[in-house]
């Protein structure tokens, strides 16, 4: 039987093709360079060269901001949409001393929009305060 490999007396392989002298082993460590002795830290590494073409990262702008949360925007009204076309039955809603009766989805719906005003309200303020306290410091 013919092996691909001769094995030395310690297991370990060897080539069948012999090297000529002088000839450089292609990601072998170059023995004359700085930082390539076994345990030595690597030397710094020079920069990588930049594809052909291409100026770098392509840095994102306030108008594709915009269009994602358009699209964002989008998708929420539909999932909103099929909410509401979902949910009509009637019912009874009972605020102050009046009552109504409207879908329960849209008496879902205002009451999102309630809590998400008064949220904005409560943080507008917030804002407010910390602008005049900085305007202050200054």
């Amino acid at each position: 039987m013919s092996h691909a490999r001769n094995d030395g007396p310690e297991g370990a392989a060897k080539s069948e093709i012999p090297e000529a002298p002088g000839t450089d082993v292609p990601g072998a460590p170059d023995p004359a360079a700085p930082g390539t002795a076994p345990g030595a830290e690597p030397g710094p590494r020079p920069p990588a060269a930049k594809p052909a073409g291409r100026k770098g990262k392509v840095k994102s702008t306030r108008i594709s901001g915009t269009w994602i949360a358009v699209i964002v925007a989008i998708v929420v009204l539909a999932f909103l949409l099929v909410f509401i076309l979902q949910n009509l039955d009637t019912a009874t809603v009972h605020f102050l001393g009046a009552s109504g009766s409207l879908p329960l989805a849209v008496a879902m719906l205002f009451s999102a929009i309630a809590g998400a005003a008064l949220v904005a309200l409560i943080g507008g303020a917030r804002i407010l305060q910390l602008r005049k306290q900085a305007r202050r410091r200054r």
